[in-house]
């Protein structure tokens, strides 16, 4: 039975895996990024350091993608505000939240009154200061703590923002590894949210050490496509170009995105509900967290929104621990390593390889005798049946009694209530002694 080959649990593995994973997210955290951009690629080359293999592709500006265009790209240097002191205040260079994203240029001095129509806060939340962005209108602005804004005075105010628009490109990151069969398994997540460690630091983080995992593989069943882009114009963008392969190809895939808290795993299912996508997902997080949330398709946020709309209709589901706009600090300057933890990205990683391994080891079995087999002869029965030995033996005569041809490993793990993982091994009992055949 085809499983992906992984260390054996080991603490200092464990601890230097967790290690890396929280340098990485927070050498990746201050990169500043936008939906093009330098930032975007250099973001990518960071990634490309873990997984060589990574392709960048540049989508040019102008390019109709379906219903949408690709924007000209934008780059910036430096943004501030001065007040009437000559105090230097909403300054990108120490947070570059400061900024609305895709902000025109301006140099200019303005009143205070006309200054605010430019401004924005979060008077629910007056210490945080919030993530804006005027993609696709022109127009520019500071984002600021209530705290902040309360206090300006009347006066004049020097805006200053070093910004360029160009037609240049989006770029975007792409891990395609070849298994036995063309089929695949699709991940992506998104590369354009600067200075927020959940939403979106963490996406990024845990699937490139996926990508490192996968790369390091030689044995595996399925393809592997993993893609690092933009939001929605990123999404679209990419299907515009690869549509006809992945409906052809693509059997399972999953949205990753704030993924790096402690707090809780969910699942936000597929437009259809019932994917293959859906079924691991749901299989892994019930035993993994019983506690995990389960979310409807009309809860959706990210890119599933491409993925699952109709004329697309892959079969992507959304993973996440805490989900987007279901935390307090979503979306502001709050959104930062008090939240986001190496134990979250850890966890979420461990999740994901779960699902791999469960897809890897998705087939079909018949078993090949009538009435039930004699274990014990075998030498598959434990020789003294102890409390300690039902449960094993449970397990087994219960797969043995599912595998009738017509469900697959995951649908008897979900009838006999039992992890998959733990009948990795029964499965290749019963091949090694012929009580199973692969259908």
């Amino acid at each position: 039975m085809t499983q992906i080959a992984e260390k054996a649990p080991d603490l200092d593995f464990e601890t230097e895996l967790k290690d890396r994973l929280i340098s990485f997210a927070k050498e990746y955290f201050p990169i500043y990024r936008s939906i093009t951009g330098e930032g975007v690629r250099e973001s990518l080359r960071l990634i490309q350091r873990h997984i060589p293999d990574l392709k960048i592709h540049e989508v040019p500006s102008g390019k109709e993608c379906f219903d949408w265009t690709v924007p000209e790209e934008w780059n910036i240097k430096d943004a501030y505000i001065l007040d009437p002191d000559g105090n230097k205040i909403c300054d990108f260079q120490k947070n570059n939240l400061h900024v609305v994203g895709y902000s025109t240029p301006i140099d200019q001095e303005v009143s205070l009154e006309e200054l605010e129509k430019h401004l924005h806060s979060l008077p629910q939340q007056p210490n945080a200061i919030p993530y804006v962005t005027s993609y696709y209108a022109k127009n520019w602005g500071f984002c600021l703590s209530q705290e902040q804004r309360d206090g300006l005075k009347p006066g004049t105010y020097k805006v200053f923002i070093d910004s360029e628009f160009k037609q240049g490109s989006l770029s975007y990151g792409e891990l395609y590894l070849p298994g036995k069969r063309k089929e695949e398994i699709f991940f992506s997540t998104n590369i354009c949210h600067p200075a927020m460690a959940n939403n979106e630091t963490s996406g990024p983080t845990v699937l490139t050490f996926l990508g490192e995992f996968l790369s390091g593989q030689t044995d595996l069943e399925y393809s592997y496509r993993l893609i690092f882009i933009p939001e929605t114009i990123g999404a679209v963008a990419y299907l515009d170009e690869h549509l006809d392969h992945l409906q052809k190809n693509v059997v399972a895939g999953f949205n990753v995105s704030c993924a790096g808290d402690e707090r809780v795993y969910s699942h936000l299912h597929s437009r259809a509900q019932n994917t293959l996508a859906d079924k691991v997902l749901s299989h892994v997080l019930s035993h993994t967290d019983p506690n995990y949330i389960r979310y409807s398709f009309l809860e959706r946020g990210s890119d599933e929104r491409q993925y699952c709309s109709p004329g697309v209709d892959l079969p992507v589901a959304g993973f996440t621990r805490s989900k987007y706009g279901e935390f307090p600090e979503y979306h502001t300057s709050l959104d930062t390593f008090d939240v986001v933890s190496a134990e979250g990205l850890y966890g979420s990683l461990e999740v994901l390889k779960k699902v791999v391994n469960a897809l890897e080891a998705n087939k079909t079995y018949r078993v090949t005798v009538k009435c039930e087999p004699q274990l014990g002869k075998r030498g598959l029965y434990p020789a003294l049946s102890t409390k300690e030995t039902k449960a094993i033996v449970y397990n087994m005569v219960n797969c043995l009694a599912y595998a009738d041809g017509t469900r697959d490993l995951l649908d008897i793990a979900e009838t006999i209530k039992c992890p998959v993982w733990e009948l990795y091994d029964l499965i290749d009992d019963f091949l090694k002694h012929d009580l199973v055949i692969e259908e």
